[in-house]
């Protein structure tokens, strides 16, 4: 494949270890790799804009591979593409990596994720984008999943990839002869139990921690081919999640389960 001009944002911050890996596996390939990502971690920011205040960028290229140009950004991860795409590219880029993310990013809580956001940002302006994620917080290897990642990203683009296709990568926390195959996957439907934990400050006020546990629906009935297995269920069977996401949320239901107007 000729050499990319590669974007790479992520939602863990400029010092996350997966974001550096991920920018030093593209470097080695021979692609061109810029990196406009948070100067801090913006988790479940989902698609969030900096609209009230001024959002700042500050060169941190020696936070990462010799040859990778990076840049530290105040804003969201949605901030960090617009940013990247309308001041500090000089062209538009070839594709758009988001991560790799320190947890999950499966099923209904893609709504919520900034990884996913960034990626999305980058599928909302035309231009082939990947979110990747490591299925476990505590999980540090990332060596894999960088490398997983380009594989699939240079096939995809090699074969056409298709307009307004968001690809969303999760890679289970195990060693790669521990895996299973990579096989496409639809998202899981994840509801959670007991989202807000109360709690008393030292003060005697009320606070609230958002904490809730998600309940897994292995064997979820929404929308995708019925053979596919869920994301949540791929993960679970220890084997890398590919879920194909598409920026339109139009209603894809029977007409007649409307509610009449």
């Amino acid at each position: 494949m000729h050499p990319l001009n590669i974007l790479i944002s992520n939602d863990d911050g400029v010092f996350a270890e997966g974001i550096q890996t991920l920018a030093s596996s593209a470097l080695r390939r021979g692609h061109s790799v810029t990196v406009v990502c948070p100067d801090q971690e913006r988790s479940a920011t989902g698609h969030g804009l900096t609209l009230k205040s001024p959002i700042r960028a500050e060169r941190a290229d020696k936070l990462f591979e010799k040859g990778i140009t990076a840049w530290a950004c105040s804003g969201t991860p949605a901030d960090c593409i617009k940013l990247a795409l309308y001041e500090l590219l000089k062209e538009k880029p070839d594709l758009v990596l988001s991560g790799i993310n320190h947890g999950p990013n499966l099923g209904t809580d893609i709504f919520c994720s900034g990884t996913v956001a960034a990626a999305l940002e980058g599928t909302l302006e035309g231009i082939p984008s990947l979110a990747v994620s490591i299925a476990c917080f505590q999980w540090q290897d990332f060596k894999f999943a960088g490398e997983l990642a380009m594989d699939l990203a240079e096939n995809a683009l090699s074969k056409n990839w298709p307009q307004d296709l968001l690809l969303n990568l999760n890679i289970p926390p195990c060693n790669p002869d521990k895996m299973g195959p990579l096989c496409w996957t639809k998202l899981s439907k994840r509801h959670y139990e007991e989202q807000f934990s109360r709690r008393i400050d030292p003060s005697g006020n009320t606070y609230f921690w958002l904490a809730g546990e998600a309940v897994r629906d292995l064997n979820s009935t929404g929308s995708g081919p019925s053979e596919w297995p869920s994301d949540v269920a791929q993960i679970e069977s220890l084997s890398p999640s590919i879920t194909p996401v598409q920026p339109d949320l139009f209603w894809r239901g029977k007409l007649d389960d409307l509610p009449a107007i």
